[in-house]
């Protein structure tokens, strides 16, 4: 019966480092997405906005069949801005599910990004869940590292919205999704099933060697050792 137990324990371990590996890989992928993206001196997201957001979201990889069957096809990362340290908090896991990506549909995969620009926004974003376009107000964001969002629409919007597929990156409004919390990856990654909120909101959770990769990339800042794709 103690093999039995020890030999569990073994196998129950080498399920959490794998599943644990697998997050980390996910997160390195949103990492280097975003830097890939901010990279383009002329089609980035402009840097006011990311200087002025509450939080932001990266989705690295949607899948195309998802949007048939409206099966869960994306997963990625939020982080966000406190309301006293405006420094970007550890990254907690989201799933994406449902919703159209517009003329994107026909490529294989589709990175999208999203910049939440409110308190109001940001609120709904730290839910169980909610819908883009129905609970939340979502627009297309402005392309180019010098352009701004000075339109009513765009100054209006709770959150705004790119995508990327094969290589064309452009503004877009993604609606209909609905962005979940995922407990299952946050407790891959910090070892315990925390909620969205928690991870954003309280700076005792600090971030993995990952995590810290994807806030140098928020804040714009250099990193040595890219994350392979």
């Amino acid at each position: 019966m103690h093999k039995l137990t020890l030999g569990f324990l073994a196998a129950a371990g080498m399920l959490f480092a794998k599943d644990g590996a697998e997050v980390t890989h996910r997160l390195e992928d949103a990492t280097a997405t975003f830097r890939e993206i901010m990279a383009s001196q002329d089609r980035g997201i402009p840097q006011d906005l990311i200087d002025k957001a509450h939080c932001a979201v990266v989705v690295p990889g949607l899948k195309k069949g998802a949007f048939v069957v409206g099966a869960q096809f994306g997963r990625g990362f939020v982080s966000c801005r406190g309301a006293n340290d405006r420094g970007w908090s550890a990254p907690a896991a989201i799933r994406v599910e449902g919703g159209s990506v517009g003329f994107q549909i026909g490529g294989s995969e589709t990175d999208v990004v999203m910049l939440v620009m409110n308190d109001r926004g940001a609120e709904k974003l730290l839910g169980d869940q909610f819908t883009l376009g129905g609970e939340g107000e979502v627009a297309a964001g402005p392309v180019g590292r010098e352009a701004t969002a000075q339109t009513d629409a765009r100054m209006r919007a709770e959150i705004l919205s790119w995508s990327r597929s094969r290589g064309v990156f452009a503004g877009i409004a993604l609606k209909g999704a609905t962005l979940r919390q995922d407990k299952d990856a946050n407790e891959d990654l910090y070892g315990k099933p925390l909620a969205t909120r928690e991870i954003v909101t309280d700076r005792a959770v600090r971030p993995t060697p990952a995590g810290r990769a994807f806030i140098e990339a928020l804040n714009n800042e250099s990193h040595v050792e890219e994350p392979h794709r």
